[in-house]
């Protein structure tokens, strides 16, 4: 076997245990349960934090300094 054909399976292998692994989870409703919780923290919280960060490098990095907020 090639270093080639290794590597496309394994990422075949790969994709498999990840499309089981969310079949699983959503079958499951304690799981989905907290797997949409989890999605939904992450769009509240974390997303909008590191576009507010983009944001303020983005303004330091024009030379008009910090946002007055």
């Amino acid at each position: 076997m090639t270093e080639q054909q290794a590597q496309k399976a394994a990422d075949v292998l790969i994709a498999v245990a990840a499309v089981g692994a969310a079949i699983y989870v959503l079958r499951t409703p304690p799981l989905r349960q907290m797997a949409f919780r989890l999605a939904g923290a992450a769009l509240t919280g974390t997303i909008p934090a590191w576009l507010n960060g983009e944001v303020r490098r983005a303004w330091t990095a024009s030379g008009e300094g910090r946002p007055a907020l």
